[in-house]
């Protein structure tokens, strides 16, 4: 029996050894770039050589963490990189349990919290410059693919991206489309609830007027893009459109559940039939809220007494953790993973 047990516990430690060593690699870097008065904030998720100490990645009062190792080498070989944008009000850390995913394929995520449209420094009008959370993106891709620690593992003919909300029209200009401020200021006057517009005119930001919104983004790096509840779709211009030629693939969440403001389906602004060869995709029982982390118990009595935004409340039946693991693989998917 002695020898059962001990048998017994050796192999739990090799089962909690080998589960340890599957956790991503993740660091942090300042990023400095022109178009930026201040550093950026950078992030990046790798496949782990070897395991270092752990970290819990947005550990917080209302998202539950994500597990990584802090800093280790990158494993050998070259993996596919994938661009992250998060929404607006959002930031990276939010979106650990995606980075970690994509990891888990085999590739390499690269974040920024985009300044302006971040926890804490979301404002109406910076949150606009479609162009300014662009070259965050772009720049953090420079840097990265100069980093000697870094790029030898990069394969530079898998370079892709995702984003979520504003920065799934973030990564659909990367992708080359591009969004016309006069329509959507035209979207707001006729239907704000339903056109991307409540934060956006409550902080008095003018869509026909703002610097960054209407210029081309286009990255040629980029050869695969995935947008979950994009914003501004009804705004995407025709020729723009009309002239991608990267495979993009669009998620909504939810049927009944779904925001108005960023259905791409023929119930909404019909973007997806819009963009040749586009594939889409509704994932419910969701809604949009459901990207973000997995909320600690508590957390949406919290945001209730609070009076913010319910973004702890999913629809009835819905598992995010299980809606999370259906996005991990369609968005893999999507990105050509």
């Amino acid at each position: 029996m002695k020898r059962l047990a001990t048998l017994t516990a050796l192999l739990l430690c090799l089962v909690s050894t080998a589960q340890a060593e599957t956790l991503p690699g993740y660091d942090r870097f300042d990023l400095t770039a022109a178009h930026r008065a201040r550093p950026v904030a950078g992030f990046i998720w790798y496949p782990a050589a070897g395991p270092t100490y752990r970290t819990r990645i947005g550990d917080g009062p209302l998202f539950d963490p994500t597990a990584a190792f802090m800093a280790p080498a990158v494993l050998q070989g070259r993996h596919p990189l994938v661009l992250l944008s998060h929404g607006s009000g959002g930031n990276a850390d939010q979106l650990g349990w995606l980075a970690a995913g994509l990891v888990a394929k085999g590739a390499i995520v690269l974040a920024v919290n985009h300044p302006g449209s971040t926890s804490g420094d979301s404002s109406a009008r910076r949150s606009l410059d479609l162009a300014a959370r662009a070259a965050d993106l772009t720049a953090a891709l420079d840097k990265i693919l100069a980093d000697p620690d870094f790029a030898p593992y990069v394969d530079t003919t898998q370079i892709s991206a995702i984003g979520f909300s504003l920065g799934g029209a973030t990564v659909l200009g990367l992708a080359g489309v591009v969004f016309d401020g006069k329509t959507q200021a035209a979207r707001c006057a006729n239907g704000p609830d339903a056109a991307d517009c409540g934060f956006f005119l409550r902080g008095g930001a003018q869509f026909a007027k703002a610097p960054g919104f209407s210029i081309s983004t286009h990255d040629p790096r980029i050869r695969h893009a995935v947008a979950v509840d994009p914003g501004f779709g009804g705004a995407v211009t025709a020729a723009s459109a009309a002239a991608v030629t990267v495979p993009i693939h669009l998620i909504n969440l939810g049927e009944a559940d779904r925001l108005p403001a960023v259905d791409v389906g023929p119930s909404g602004n019909g973007l997806a039939a819009r963009l040749p060869g586009a594939s889409y995709t509704v994932i419910a029982p969701a809604n949009h809220f459901t990207f973000l982390a997995t909320c600690k118990p508590g957390a949406e009595d919290m945001l209730k007494e609070e009076g913010e935004d319910p973004i702890c409340t999913d629809p009835a039946q819905t598992n995010r953790a299980e809606v999370h693991r259906r996005l991990i693989d369609d968005i893999a998917t999507g990105l050509g993973l």
